[in-house]
């Protein structure tokens, strides 16, 4: 088995197809995400006017809010390469985007699919619906651009500054309910008494659930990416002494 050497010095031994290693934060997502989905379906008492649609609200607030916090750190990465230029706060940027993108198309999923019973239509053009379509954009614009751009270095520049400029949208999408009238209510998941003890139990379980996923997936698509850099690195120095 051949070892790619990091620019940092650190060896990568690449996996010969025959072992997968599954690690603590494998197992504790998927058993977390089952319980979730237990807790949803068997746990969560019906809401009394909306019935059972509403059990949509655990996984559909869950990932609202993993986007955010992967939009933040797209934002803090991406701030952190321009000053640094390090290739491993590009590599945060693009594995965090990918997976808040995952989330934010999760967002608008459930979100149809919740409005259709409540609203009676599957779309209307209400500012949180379509600020997080915005949202939604302007992240496939950043995979775009990216892309687009053969060389690495002006990719990775290019693609912290659209993400930076993409965050700003994240503030509007949460204030979009308070900024103008929309069929989204207010916020009052945190409102005394808007959730009984048990549906704010599950939501907690779900929020901890789609977290531990989230921080496992960054973890692996980190993983993918510095491979690719190392083998990138491998291929410009194979070049260069065939050059020379």
């Amino acid at each position: 088995m051949t070892d790619i050497a990091h620019p940092g010095g650190r060896v990568a031994r690449p996996t010969d197809g025959r072992t997968v290693s599954v690690g603590p934060l494998d197992v504790a997502s998927v058993l977390a995400v089952l319980a979730a989905l237990g807790a949803i379906f068997y746990f969560s008492p019906t809401e009394r006017v909306q019935g059972d649609v509403f059990r949509i609200l655990y996984v559909h607030l869950s990932m609202a809010w993993l986007a955010y916090a992967a939009f933040s750190i797209v934002f803090g990465a991406s701030v952190a390469y321009l000053l640094r230029r390090r290739r491993g706060a590009d590599n945060l940027a693009r594995a965090a985007a990918e997976i808040g993108l995952v989330c934010t198309s999760l967002v608008l999923a459930t979100g149809v699919l919740w409005g259709r019973p409540v609203w009676g239509v599957w779309w209307t053009w209400d500012a949180r619906l379509t600020t997080t379509l915005v949202l939604w954009f302007s992240y496939v614009g950043y995979f775009m651009v990216r892309s687009a751009i053969l060389d690495p270095d002006r990719a990775a520049r290019v693609g912290a500054v659209i993400g930076i400029v993409g965050f700003v949208n994240v503030p509007v999408v949460q204030l979009s309910v308070t900024w103008w009238r929309t069929l989204h209510p207010a916020p009052s998941v945190t409102r005394p008494g808007a959730l009984t003890p048990e549906m704010t139990a599950v939501l907690f379980v779900s929020l901890i659930a789609f977290s531990l996923l989230f921080a496992r997936l960054i973890t692996l698509r980190l993983g993918v990416l510095r491979a690719q850099g190392a083998l990138v690195d491998l291929i410009r120095r194979h070049e260069t002494r065939e050059g020379a």
